[in-house]
């Protein structure tokens, strides 16, 4: 009992370990980023494309420029935070399971770049510039700092989320938990919480919904493929 007691405390000190590099590791790079923060602003703003923008309150510029030291910071040094969680689950996992876990934080960091990238070349441009032109002649379009951070923090979170989905029911179909027949049979369930989903991540206008569900419809359809492969790879081996 009394080992088993030890063992769970020195589980719970490796957590302790590994959480404490994660946040040393994201407060180091959210510092390095404030550093280049005017950069980093200028590649933020980039999507607007010229656009006018404003702060309503004395610290609301101060803030955003700490909130864009985050996120990059967190992104910046996600490999690290995956490092940590590796080192944290390795001495539990098979050696099979070492080198799915390896290749799905892998996969994972390409997956949620891809949907950031996606995001930032193609989604913000076509909905900022469909906002823009929907105006009144006679009111000239400024955007509040805090808010365009905001909207295009949700935006890009979103669709660096939704392109993990291959990774996810990869995963999940090697270790059995789900089908590619299973997926097929609740298309139409997945396609409403699909719509749902969007609705949920992206921020509240129709415009942005849709251009997140397209894209959740296609990597759920790329899933479903393959989910069949591993299945199929499974069956001859």
């Amino acid at each position: 009992m009394d080992e088993k007691k030890l063992t769970f405390i020195e589980h719970l000190g490796e957590l302790r370990r590994r959480l404490i590099y994660i946040a040393l590791a994201i407060l180091a790079g959210t510092i390095v980023s404030f550093v280049f923060v005017e950069h980093l602003t200028a590649l933020v703003l980039e999507p607007a494309r010229g656009l006018q923008f404003i702060y309503l309150s004395p610290p609301e510029l101060f803030l955003a420029y700490i909130r864009i030291s985050l996120i990059v910071g967190i992104v910046a040094t996600s490999p690290i935070t995956l490092l940590q969680i590796w080192l944290f689950l390795r001495p539990g996992l098979l050696k099979n399971e070492r080198l799915y876990l390896t290749a799905a934080l892998i996969a994972g960091v390409f997956f949620f770049l891809l949907g950031v990238g996606f995001a930032y070349q193609i989604i913000l441009p076509l909905t900022i510039e469909f906002f823009v032109n929907i105006a009144h002649q006679d009111i000239e379009p400024m955007f509040s700092m805090g808010s365009y951070i905001g909207f295009i923090s949700s935006i890009l979170l979103s669709f660096g989320l939704v392109f993990e989905m291959p990774t996810v029911v990869v995963l999940l179909a090697k270790f059995q938990l789900i089908t590619a027949r299973s997926l097929r049979q609740f298309r139409k369930f997945v396609y409403l919480g699909i719509v749902v989903t969007a609705a949920v991540l992206s921020p509240p206008d129709i415009v942005s919904q849709f251009l997140l569900a397209g894209p959740m419809v296609l990597l759920f359809e790329l899933s479903v493929v393959l989910a069949a492969m591993i299945q199929r790879r499974q069956r001859e081996a």
